[in-house]
């Protein structure tokens, strides 16, 4: 099986899907805590700015993947159309009005963590584009977000280990990202040290209840490319090799067969789409970090493969999943 690339093509298709729903305000599905009828509003009312793409962090995640196509292509066909969308979008007044939601004192959880680690590995990319102009716009929503990771971590006892958007490995994960392109030692001493503190001990993963019905991350799997990013090379090898022990004999087997899904028209059933590229996307990065010559490496890169050729067809077609899972696409074209 040939390994999947981002090739111009596709890559022009991903910015088609992400341009035609980032700015799209409905059908939407809106978490929001009301303190009473003045808490009344529309999406675009609540959310100047990620009003689109059915939710809130799915609308983050869309302009994260314009950002990094534009970034890495910019040549791309609708590279003009992209950064009309930033300049239109992407201002001081929406950004003022996405702080002022997150000041509400129901909003203290909104969109935690999954939410903030989009938000933050948005940060970071726009922080590398274009001297960063945009990424300097969003700062202060991006400082709220850095602050409540800050707030939070400490108090967190346990992580969330589901594979859905509670899940506080896969936050880590995309929110060292913004800790490295920031310098941002604090956040990533947190980050660290709750990585750690969550997971150091955990050895041989039986990844018995994998896949569940809903679920669009593999709480084995995100867990360790979580740790991969996060620890020295050493320490993650050595943690990795206890975590899953058996994984060059393809063990635990539910990891390597990709997940069916019957009703693409259904949101929950179409989380499974995702599932399977974020498996490629973890797959293939912690395969990269494996030493030359590992058996592992080519066990995983293969297991990748079958993942993304699985799911890639199905990034677009029904709403329910394209206005989100042409994002994982990338994750795992670009790992």
């Amino acid at each position: 099986m040939s390994e999947a690339r981002l090739t111009p093509e596709l890559a022009g298709r991903f910015a088609g899907i992400a341009l035609g729903h980032v700015t799209r305000e409905y059908p939407n599905h809106i978490v929001h805590g009301f303190a009473g009828p003045e808490d009344l509003g529309a999406p675009r009312a609540l959310h100047p700015l990620f009003y689109g793409s059915f939710d809130w962090h799915s609308c983050v995640h869309g302009y994260w993947l314009l950002a990094s196509l534009l970034r890495r292509l910019p040549e791309l066909e609708d590279a003009g159309r992209i950064r009309a969308l930033f300049d239109a979008a992407i201002t001081a007044e929406a950004v003022a009005g996405e702080c002022a939601y997150f000041d509400r004192p129901l909003a203290r959880g909104y969109e935690r963590p999954y939410g903030w680690g989009w938000l933050l590995k948005l940060a970071a990319e726009l922080q590398a584009l274009d001297d960063g102009r945009w990424a300097k716009i969003l700062q202060p929503l991006t400082a709220v977000i850095r602050n409540r990771f800050m707030a939070f971590l400490p108090l967190a006892t346990y992580p969330v280990r589901v594979g859905t958007h509670f899940n506080t490995a896969f936050a880590l994960r995309l929110s060292a990202d913004y800790a490295e392109a920031a310098s941002d030692a604090d956040l990533m001493a947190l980050l660290t040290g709750t990585a750690e503190r969550w997971y150091g001990a955990d050895e041989n993963c039986p990844a018995w209840g994998e896949p569940s019905g809903d679920e669009f991350l593999s709480p084995a799997l995100v867990e360790a490319e979580c740790l991969r990013r996060l620890l020295p090379q050493d320490r993650f090898l050595a943690w990795f090799g206890g975590f899953l022990p058996r994984i060059d004999r393809q063990e635990p087997a539910t990891l390597f067969q990709p997940a069916t899904v019957s009703d693409r028209s259904d949101g929950k059933i179409a989380h499974l789409d995702g599932l399977n590229l974020s498996r490629a996307w973890c797959f293939r990065a912690l395969a990269a970090s494996l030493p030359d010559g590992d058996p592992r490496r080519g066990v995983m890169q293969a297991a990748a493969e079958r993942h993304l050729a699985t799911a890639l067809p199905h990034v677009a077609g029904d709403y329910m999943g394209e206005h989100w899972l042409a994002s994982f696409a990338l994750l795992a074209l670009l790992a």
